[in-house]
């Protein structure tokens, strides 16, 4: 509701006592008297500024959506004012330095089209609209409802955000910001990642659309016709969930050691799979996994769809609950031969497909998580007082986020640079060139996390191990950052491939 009226300060004065308490928060007027003892902090910090301009206290203790939240008790504004703050609308971009990746804030790219920036305006208006929802199963750790999926999976493919490919094309897949699907590319995707990343709420995200990112591409490159025609609309509409089951109790990156398996029918017709999986993102809540198995001719992939003998439990993590990692049972699960991805036996090449595509998934996302911690700390450090000055003007913080930016803008412009290579390679190129430097990107971007998020928690002090207020984005990324230094191929693993993967291209006439 708009303001209805204009006051001067001195009206406002008046207005200061428990039963007519009035304040100004940024040349807005706000009626508490019937606030007052529903606010959480208690009524003092509210009586403290009855009938004052309480702006610089409410931002040091409040975020600014809270303004939005409690709109209704706008009463007017001060006469002859204008307001000081600006107040983000949904959809808009950051004006705080380093907010944006470079290209967004007015600097060249060699990389960005006009149908990116297209684009990224139509993602992050959509993404910026469900965010005060998926921040809320974040919290409640409840499954993101179906109604919530399918918000996702009517933009297109934001319900299971899997790049470019002949599919969008042949599914009919209609784009935001009005992307032709033969336009689409990998930095479209980041793009999407990026934007998923900025809600701040790890454990939703994976929930929502982890698990399919990462599951459902094995359908499409290895699937049937008639297992494509049946599942890749139903996942892409967000009308049905998967996951991508390789991880065993037994077994983390050493896939050839997997035990669940899966043994031919007499008559031919079906597999019957036994075994357990563990730590499979959105498998708690999936319909469909897509399953590594051990068969007869070696590992190999099943579609397996939620059915008799296949249980899931939810298993507790550090992040959210709505993630829904989940432990598998599976007892004699009976899985129709069609089912099979790829070749009996070629497991490998399926499940190795999907790593180059799936650490990079991760890249886009940490470093926009590494972003969004400084983005909060600068305006923290701009507008939090402590000794009498501003946190900005201690040399040690402006030292702290010198070192934060440093990091993020070096690991960004790897990414985009991999994004590119990605873009300009056929993907044979892209498996005999890109699993190295992805793998040591990955590394340094997890290192990265640990570093940021370290002198974030300093910036902010107690608020940075507090799951909500101000400090909840730095508290998520404390608590939950390991997850991208672990998933998807640990950090020693990584280092390690790297190197070893450089070893194979070294020239053998090289000496010092």
């Amino acid at each position: 509701m708009a303001p209805s009226k204009i006051y001067t300060r001195e009206e406002v004065k008046r207005h200061a006592s428990e039963d007519d308490l009035w304040i100004i928060i940024d040349t807005v007027v706000y009626d508490m008297s019937r606030f007052i003892d529903m606010h959480p902090g208690g009524a003092f910090p509210i009586l403290e500024f009855a009938g004052k301009d309480a702006t610089e206290a409410f931002y040091g203790l409040h975020r600014q959506e809270v303004l939005q939240k409690y709109k209704r008790y706008e009463i007017g504004t001060i006469e002859g004012e204008k307001p000081q703050i600006d107040f983000r609308q949904p959809g808009s971009l950051s004006k705080v330095p380093y907010a944006e990746p470079s290209a967004w804030q007015g600097f060249k790219s060699p990389y960005f089209k006009e149908s990116h920036y297209k684009f990224r305006t139509a993602v992050r208006v959509i993404m910026d609209e469900l965010a005060e929802e998926a921040r809320e199963y974040e919290v409640s750790g409840e499954r993101p409802s179906d109604e919530f999926q399918q918000k996702l999976g009517s933009h297109g493919l934001l319900a299971a955000n899997i790049g470019p490919g002949k599919f969008l094309k042949d599914f009919n897949i209609q784009l935001p910001g009005g992307v032709a699907p033969e336009e689409y590319d990998y930095f479209h995707e980041m793009i999407v990642h990026q934007e998923v990343a900025r809600w701040g709420t790890r454990g939703t995200d994976d929930g929502l659309i982890g698990g399919m990112t990462i599951s459902l591409p094995t359908v499409i490159n290895f699937g049937s016709p008639a297992l494509k025609q049946k599942i890749v609309p139903e996942v892409l509409s967000g009308k049905k969930r998967m996951a991508l089951a390789i991880t065993e109790p037994y077994v983390g990156s050493d896939v050839a050691s997997i035990r669940t398996t899966a043994k031919l029918t007499p008559d031919g017709k079906h597999y019957i799979v036994n075994g357990v999986k563990k730590w499979i993102t959105t498998g708690h809540w999936a319909q469909y996994f897509s399953t590594a198995v051990r068969t007869e001719k070696g590992i190999s992939m099943l579609l397996i769809e939620r059915s008799e003998g296949l249980e899931t439990k939810p298993i507790k993590t550090s992040y959210s609950p709505s993630a829904g990692t989940a432990y598998i049972t599976l007892e004699n699960v009976k899985v129709p031969v069609e089912n099979l991805l790829g070749k009996e036996g070629a497991g490998f090449q399926v499940i190795m497909s999907n790593f180059n595509h799936e650490r990079w998934v991760m890249l886009a996302g940490a470093t926009q998580g590494g972003r969004l911690a400084v983005e909060e700390c600068f305006k923290w450090a701009m507008q939090r007082k402590v000794f009498g000055k501003r946190l900005i003007d201690q040399p040690v913080i402006r030292n702290k986020l010198a070192k934060m930016i440093a990091s993020v803008e070096s690991v960004h412009s790897w990414v985009e640079n991999l994004t590119y290579q990605m873009c300009n390679m056929s993907y044979m190129e892209q498996a005999l060139k890109l699993a190295g430097p992805l793998a040591l990107c990955k590394y340094q971007v997890t290192r990265m996390l640990h570093d940021v998020s370290d002198d974030a928690c300093q910036i902010f002090g107690g608020r940075a191990i507090t799951k909500t207020g101000m400090g909840r984005n730095i508290e998520t990324l404390q608590r939950t950052y390991k997850f991208t230094a672990i998933l998807g191929g640990s950090e020693e693993i990584m280092a390690d491939l790297g190197v070893r993967q450089a070893m194979k291209k070294f020239p053998k006439d090289a000496r010092l």
